[in-house]
Protein backbone atom coordinates (compact mmCIF):
# COMPACT_ATOMS: atom_id res chain seq x y z
CA UNK A 1 0.00 0.00 0.00
CA UNK A 2 1.41 3.42 -0.86
CA UNK A 3 -0.32 6.92 0.90
CA UNK A 4 -1.21 9.67 -1.29
CA UNK A 5 -1.03 13.42 -1.05
CA UNK A 6 -3.90 14.99 -3.21
CA UNK A 7 -4.17 18.31 -3.90
CA UNK A 8 -1.75 20.85 -3.14
CA UNK A 9 -3.50 23.25 -0.34
CA UNK A 10 -2.17 23.68 3.12
CA UNK A 11 -3.63 20.68 4.18
CA UNK A 12 -4.04 18.20 1.75
CA UNK A 13 -6.47 14.67 1.73
CA UNK A 14 -3.99 11.87 2.83
CA UNK A 15 -5.50 8.67 0.71
CA UNK A 16 -4.38 5.16 0.54
CA UNK A 17 -3.17 3.17 -2.41
CA UNK A 18 -3.37 -0.38 -3.40
CA UNK A 19 -0.05 -1.71 -4.41
CA UNK A 20 -1.94 -3.62 -6.97
CA UNK A 21 -2.97 -0.22 -8.69
CA UNK A 22 0.16 1.22 -8.87
CA UNK A 23 1.79 -0.34 -12.26
CA UNK A 24 -1.40 1.47 -13.70
CA UNK A 25 -0.33 4.55 -11.87
CA UNK A 26 2.60 4.42 -13.78
CA UNK A 27 1.56 3.64 -17.00
CA UNK A 28 -0.21 6.46 -17.44
CA UNK A 29 2.42 8.64 -15.79
CA UNK A 30 4.13 7.67 -18.97
CA UNK A 31 1.54 8.11 -21.17
CA UNK A 32 1.40 11.69 -19.88
CA UNK A 33 5.39 12.58 -19.46
CA UNK A 34 7.22 10.62 -21.66
CA UNK A 35 5.03 9.58 -24.76
CA UNK A 36 6.61 6.69 -25.91
CA UNK A 37 6.27 8.01 -29.88
CA UNK A 38 8.10 10.58 -29.04
CA UNK A 39 10.97 9.77 -26.54
CA UNK A 40 11.04 5.87 -27.68
CA UNK A 41 11.81 6.97 -30.97
CA UNK A 42 13.92 9.41 -30.55
CA UNK A 43 15.93 7.47 -28.59
CA UNK A 44 15.50 4.33 -31.17
CA UNK A 45 16.97 6.94 -33.65
CA UNK A 46 19.88 8.57 -31.59
CA UNK A 47 21.21 4.68 -31.26
CA UNK A 48 20.72 3.88 -34.39
CA UNK A 49 22.81 6.62 -36.06
CA UNK A 50 25.37 6.77 -33.68
CA UNK A 51 26.34 2.88 -33.68
CA UNK A 52 25.56 2.79 -37.51
CA UNK A 53 27.71 5.69 -38.43
CA UNK A 54 30.64 4.64 -35.93
CA UNK A 55 30.50 1.12 -36.79
CA UNK A 56 30.27 2.45 -41.02
CA UNK A 57 33.49 4.70 -40.61
CA UNK A 58 35.68 1.85 -39.98
CA UNK A 59 34.92 0.19 -43.53
CA UNK A 60 32.75 -2.59 -41.64
CA UNK A 61 28.84 -3.07 -42.82
CA UNK A 62 27.02 -2.63 -39.90
CA UNK A 63 23.73 -3.84 -39.67
CA UNK A 64 22.02 -4.37 -36.07
CA UNK A 65 21.94 -6.81 -33.79
CA UNK A 66 21.13 -8.22 -30.37
CA UNK A 67 23.34 -6.18 -28.99
CA UNK A 68 22.18 -2.91 -30.39
CA UNK A 69 18.62 -3.42 -29.19
CA UNK A 70 20.27 -3.72 -25.50
CA UNK A 71 21.38 -0.36 -26.32
CA UNK A 72 18.78 1.03 -27.59
CA UNK A 73 16.37 -0.46 -24.45
CA UNK A 74 18.88 0.80 -22.38
CA UNK A 75 19.02 4.40 -23.73
CA UNK A 76 15.04 5.10 -23.91
CA UNK A 77 14.80 3.46 -19.94
CA UNK A 78 17.62 5.43 -19.55
CA UNK A 79 15.78 8.76 -20.42
CA UNK A 80 12.64 7.30 -18.47
CA UNK A 81 14.57 7.45 -15.50
CA UNK A 82 15.66 10.92 -16.21
CA UNK A 83 12.33 12.24 -17.06
CA UNK A 84 10.51 10.68 -13.74
CA UNK A 85 13.90 12.49 -12.10
CA UNK A 86 13.16 15.87 -13.55
CA UNK A 87 9.33 15.89 -12.31
CA UNK A 88 10.29 15.42 -8.71
CA UNK A 89 13.28 17.81 -9.21
CA UNK A 90 10.68 20.80 -10.54
CA UNK A 91 7.74 19.81 -8.30
CA UNK A 92 8.12 23.08 -6.33
CA UNK A 93 8.00 25.26 -10.04
CA UNK A 94 5.19 22.92 -11.31
CA UNK A 95 2.69 23.40 -8.34
CA UNK A 96 3.21 26.84 -9.35
CA UNK A 97 3.09 26.85 -12.84
CA UNK A 98 1.85 23.58 -14.08
CA UNK A 99 -0.93 22.55 -11.68
CA UNK A 100 -2.24 19.30 -13.77
CA UNK A 101 1.31 17.74 -13.49
CA UNK A 102 0.76 14.08 -12.75
CA UNK A 103 3.10 14.37 -9.59
CA UNK A 104 0.98 17.81 -8.60
CA UNK A 105 -2.15 16.01 -8.67
CA UNK A 106 -1.61 12.80 -6.78
CA UNK A 107 -2.08 10.93 -9.83
CA UNK A 108 1.35 9.45 -9.05
CA UNK A 109 3.82 9.91 -5.72
CA UNK A 110 7.62 10.34 -5.57
CA UNK A 111 8.06 7.52 -3.87
CA UNK A 112 6.62 5.24 -6.67
CA UNK A 113 8.21 7.39 -9.18
CA UNK A 114 11.88 6.60 -7.29
CA UNK A 115 10.87 2.70 -6.83
CA UNK A 116 10.48 2.70 -10.88
CA UNK A 117 13.92 4.02 -10.97
CA UNK A 118 15.53 1.61 -9.31
CA UNK A 119 13.62 -0.70 -10.75
CA UNK A 120 14.91 1.14 -13.84
CA UNK A 121 18.41 1.07 -12.52
CA UNK A 122 18.16 -2.86 -11.94
CA UNK A 123 16.91 -3.93 -15.42
CA UNK A 124 19.44 -1.88 -17.33
CA UNK A 125 22.47 -3.03 -15.14
CA UNK A 126 21.12 -6.66 -16.24
CA UNK A 127 20.60 -5.73 -19.79
CA UNK A 128 24.14 -5.07 -20.17
CA UNK A 129 25.76 -7.75 -17.97
CA UNK A 130 25.25 -9.43 -21.35
CA UNK A 131 27.36 -6.98 -23.33
CA UNK A 132 30.17 -6.29 -20.81
CA UNK A 133 31.17 -4.54 -17.73
CA UNK A 134 32.00 -1.43 -19.27
CA UNK A 135 28.90 -1.22 -20.51
CA UNK A 136 27.10 -1.85 -17.27
CA UNK A 137 30.15 1.44 -15.79
CA UNK A 138 29.23 3.65 -18.54
CA UNK A 139 25.01 3.45 -18.66
CA UNK A 140 25.28 3.95 -14.48
CA UNK A 141 27.56 6.70 -14.62
CA UNK A 142 24.97 8.21 -16.95
CA UNK A 143 21.97 7.64 -14.33
CA UNK A 144 24.33 8.76 -11.76
CA UNK A 145 25.07 11.77 -12.76
CA UNK A 146 21.52 12.51 -13.20
CA UNK A 147 20.85 11.87 -9.99
CA UNK A 148 23.76 13.57 -8.61
CA UNK A 149 22.10 16.77 -10.39
CA UNK A 150 18.75 16.37 -8.43
CA UNK A 151 21.16 16.79 -5.42
CA UNK A 152 22.71 19.90 -6.49
CA UNK A 153 19.88 21.37 -7.46
CA UNK A 154 17.68 20.73 -4.23
CA UNK A 155 21.29 22.95 -2.52
CA UNK A 156 22.09 25.12 -5.30
CA UNK A 157 19.02 27.86 -6.22
CA UNK A 158 22.03 29.16 -9.08
CA UNK A 159 22.03 25.90 -10.84
CA UNK A 160 18.28 25.63 -9.98
CA UNK A 161 17.14 28.85 -11.14
CA UNK A 162 19.49 30.42 -13.62
CA UNK A 163 18.60 28.40 -17.22
CA UNK A 164 22.07 28.71 -18.82
CA UNK A 165 23.83 27.38 -15.90
CA UNK A 166 21.17 24.64 -15.42
CA UNK A 167 21.73 23.65 -19.08
CA UNK A 168 25.86 23.90 -18.68
CA UNK A 169 25.38 21.63 -15.42
CA UNK A 170 22.79 18.92 -16.91
CA UNK A 171 23.62 18.29 -20.52
CA UNK A 172 26.27 16.23 -19.57
CA UNK A 173 24.00 13.56 -18.58
CA UNK A 174 23.23 13.09 -22.57
CA UNK A 175 26.62 13.34 -23.38
CA UNK A 176 27.31 10.32 -20.94
CA UNK A 177 24.82 8.19 -22.75
CA UNK A 178 26.41 8.90 -26.04
CA UNK A 179 29.12 7.73 -24.33
CA UNK A 180 27.64 4.52 -23.25
CA UNK A 181 26.71 3.77 -27.24
CA UNK A 182 30.13 4.24 -28.25
CA UNK A 183 32.18 3.23 -25.28
CA UNK A 184 30.42 -0.21 -25.26
CA UNK A 185 31.19 -0.59 -28.83
CA UNK A 186 34.81 -0.05 -28.24
CA UNK A 187 34.87 -2.42 -25.28
CA UNK A 188 33.33 -4.88 -27.59
CA UNK A 189 36.02 -4.71 -30.15
CA UNK A 190 33.49 -3.32 -32.62
CA UNK A 191 36.01 -0.18 -33.28
CA UNK A 192 38.67 1.67 -32.21
CA UNK A 193 37.86 5.25 -30.21
CA UNK A 194 39.44 8.10 -32.26
CA UNK A 195 38.90 11.36 -33.45
CA UNK A 196 35.75 10.96 -35.48
CA UNK A 197 34.35 9.37 -32.75
CA UNK A 198 34.70 12.61 -30.78
CA UNK A 199 33.45 14.24 -33.62
CA UNK A 200 30.39 12.05 -34.07
CA UNK A 201 29.54 12.85 -30.93
CA UNK A 202 29.43 16.30 -31.12
CA UNK A 203 26.98 15.75 -33.86
CA UNK A 204 24.82 14.10 -31.95
CA UNK A 205 25.14 16.99 -28.61
CA UNK A 206 24.72 19.76 -31.64
CA UNK A 207 21.30 17.84 -32.77
CA UNK A 208 20.08 17.42 -29.51
CA UNK A 209 20.55 21.45 -28.27
CA UNK A 210 19.18 22.20 -31.20
CA UNK A 211 15.98 21.25 -30.27
CA UNK A 212 16.80 22.01 -27.11
CA UNK A 213 16.71 26.05 -27.80
CA UNK A 214 14.01 25.99 -29.93
CA UNK A 215 11.31 24.78 -28.00
CA UNK A 216 12.77 27.62 -25.21
CA UNK A 217 12.76 30.18 -27.99
CA UNK A 218 10.51 32.71 -28.29
CA UNK A 219 9.89 36.23 -28.89
CA UNK A 220 7.13 36.66 -25.88
CA UNK A 221 7.68 34.82 -22.25
CA UNK A 222 4.73 33.83 -20.56
CA UNK A 223 5.03 33.76 -16.23
CA UNK A 224 6.86 31.50 -15.31
CA UNK A 225 8.21 30.59 -18.25
CA UNK A 226 11.86 29.11 -18.45
CA UNK A 227 13.21 30.16 -21.80
CA UNK A 228 16.43 30.80 -22.85
CA UNK A 229 15.05 33.88 -24.90
CA UNK A 230 14.75 35.36 -21.54
CA UNK A 231 18.51 35.30 -20.89
CA UNK A 232 19.63 36.17 -24.44
CA UNK A 233 16.81 37.86 -25.71
CA UNK A 234 14.59 36.25 -28.68
CA UNK A 235 16.84 37.05 -31.36
CA UNK A 236 20.40 36.17 -29.34
CA UNK A 237 18.85 32.82 -28.33
CA UNK A 238 17.54 32.28 -32.40
CA UNK A 239 21.11 32.74 -32.88
CA UNK A 240 22.58 30.20 -30.75
CA UNK A 241 19.50 27.78 -32.10
CA UNK A 242 20.57 27.79 -35.63
CA UNK A 243 24.45 28.38 -34.72
CA UNK A 244 23.46 24.63 -33.08
CA UNK A 245 22.30 23.01 -36.05
CA UNK A 246 25.32 24.83 -38.04
CA UNK A 247 27.27 23.16 -35.87
CA UNK A 248 25.55 19.50 -36.67
CA UNK A 249 26.28 20.47 -40.04
CA UNK A 250 29.88 21.27 -40.08
CA UNK A 251 30.50 17.62 -37.71
CA UNK A 252 28.86 16.04 -41.33
CA UNK A 253 31.55 17.45 -43.43
CA UNK A 254 34.34 16.68 -41.13
CA UNK A 255 33.03 13.30 -41.37
CA UNK A 256 32.00 12.54 -44.64
CA UNK A 257 33.11 14.98 -47.10
CA UNK A 258 35.95 12.46 -47.73
CA UNK A 259 33.31 9.88 -49.13
CA UNK A 260 32.21 12.60 -52.31
CA UNK A 261 29.51 14.71 -52.85
CA UNK A 262 26.81 11.60 -52.09
CA UNK A 263 28.78 11.67 -48.63
CA UNK A 264 27.42 15.03 -47.61
CA UNK A 265 23.43 13.93 -48.07
CA UNK A 266 22.63 14.17 -44.23
CA UNK A 267 23.81 17.62 -44.63
CA UNK A 268 20.21 17.91 -46.69
CA UNK A 269 18.89 18.21 -43.34
CA UNK A 270 20.07 21.18 -43.06
CA UNK A 271 17.36 23.19 -44.79
CA UNK A 272 14.17 22.38 -42.04
CA UNK A 273 16.37 24.42 -39.58
CA UNK A 274 17.20 27.34 -42.02
CA UNK A 275 13.25 27.33 -42.64
CA UNK A 276 12.82 27.80 -38.96
CA UNK A 277 15.18 30.29 -38.17
CA UNK A 278 13.72 32.26 -41.02
CA UNK A 279 10.29 32.04 -39.75
CA UNK A 280 11.12 32.77 -36.61
CA UNK A 281 12.84 36.21 -37.13
CA UNK A 282 10.72 37.32 -39.75
CA UNK A 283 7.94 36.82 -37.82
CA UNK A 284 8.75 39.20 -35.14
CA UNK A 285 6.23 37.12 -32.74
CA UNK A 286 5.14 33.64 -31.44
CA UNK A 287 7.74 31.02 -30.82
CA UNK A 288 10.28 29.18 -32.37
CA UNK A 289 8.62 26.23 -35.10
CA UNK A 290 9.33 23.25 -33.24
CA UNK A 291 8.16 20.99 -35.50
CA UNK A 292 11.07 21.88 -37.61
CA UNK A 293 14.12 21.39 -34.98
CA UNK A 294 12.17 17.79 -34.33
CA UNK A 295 12.06 17.13 -37.91
CA UNK A 296 15.80 18.12 -38.17
CA UNK A 297 16.37 15.51 -35.54
CA UNK A 298 14.52 12.33 -37.31
CA UNK A 299 15.65 13.32 -40.77
CA UNK A 300 19.52 13.46 -39.81
CA UNK A 301 19.53 11.01 -37.61
CA UNK A 302 17.40 8.41 -40.34
CA UNK A 303 19.93 9.49 -43.20
CA UNK A 304 22.20 8.80 -40.61
CA UNK A 305 20.97 5.01 -40.08
CA UNK A 306 20.23 4.37 -43.70
CA UNK A 307 23.74 5.78 -44.74
CA UNK A 308 25.20 3.61 -42.54
CA UNK A 309 23.06 0.65 -43.87
CA UNK A 310 24.05 1.05 -47.67
CA UNK A 311 27.52 2.05 -47.29
CA UNK A 312 29.95 4.89 -47.74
Amino acid sequence: MSRVRAGTGAAPAVTTISAARVPARLGRFVLSRFPPHLYAAYGLLWVLALEGTAVAATGTPWRPSGATWVRVLSVVLALLFLRMLDEQKDLAHDRVHHPDRPLVTGAVTGAELRAAMAAIAVAVTGLNAVLSATAVLLILVALGYGTFLAALERRSPAVRDRQLLNLAVTYPVQVLLGVYVYGSLAAAGELTAGWRGAVLLALCAFVLLHVEFARKTAWEAPPGARLYSVDLGPRGSATVTAALAAGAVGCEVLLFAPDGPLGLLPCLAAVLPAWGTWRFVSSGRGAWPVPAATGFVAVTYLVLTVRAVLGP
